[in-house]
């Protein structure tokens, strides 16, 4: 149900995400779609095989591949999926938490666009992403600018009356990100910033 409501999203439907707790944004799926103003400091760092983790439609799978790095994207969602195999990426339709080809030598992962809220435990899927990458490899992830509170939420998508199930998702603030990922075997932690976005590199 909740890939129903992200496709519409994809497809350009207005679609919001509500809390437990009453609030309500949009979700803004559209976004996805080109290139966002602070993924290139994300795709130079990107020097060998690279996982795309929650792809979406692979805008960022599909610009490592025209740059000559091997990428491969993979989205729960069917659409995200077809969206990335159309634009010339490669991907495939599975969870991060399932078997994925390359465990253990991709050289970088990626978990933009929110992404580390996967699961709603950002401590299982960064020791997943452990498992992925291998030694000496890094995981590139956005995360909440510096001041902000890490939180992990009950969310749901709706759009034109209808709710989706709810399900957990997280945020993780830059400043907590050091501390979580030394804790996940990423004891070395780079942080930067572009166009009000925030970024670190776990390796």
């Amino acid at each position: 149900m909740i890939g129903a409501f992200y496709e519409h999203g994809l497809r350009g439907g207005y679609v919001e995400v509500e809390y437990a707790d009453g609030r309500v944004t949009p979700l803004g799926a559209e976004r996805w779609l080109r290139p966002i103003e602070g993924d290139e400091g994300v795709l130079a760092r990107c020097g060998g095989p690279t996982l795309d983790v929650g792809s979406g439609p692979g805008r960022l799978t599909v610009a490592l591949t025209r740059r000559g790095v091997f990428a491969l994207g993979i989205d729960v969602t069917p659409l995200a999926v077809e969206l990335t195999l159309r634009a010339g990426g490669l991907a495939l339709q599975r969870c991060v938490f399932g078997p994925l080809p390359g465990a253990g030598r991709w050289a970088e992962a990626l978990l933009t666009d929110g992404n580390i809220g996967i699961g709603g435990d950002p401590a299982a899927l960064l020791r997943r992403m452990r498992q992925l990458v291998k030694p000496g490899g890094t995981v590139l992830t956005e995360v909440c600018p510096p001041g902000s509170k890490s939180s992990v939420d009950r969310i749901r998508l709706r759009y034109g009356g209808r709710a989706g199930d709810w399900f957990t998702w997280a945020t993780v603030s830059a400043d907590d990100i050091g501390p979580l990922a030394g804790r996940c075997g990423f004891p070395h932690v780079e942080q930067w910033s572009v166009a009000r976005r925030w970024f670190a590199a776990l390796s």
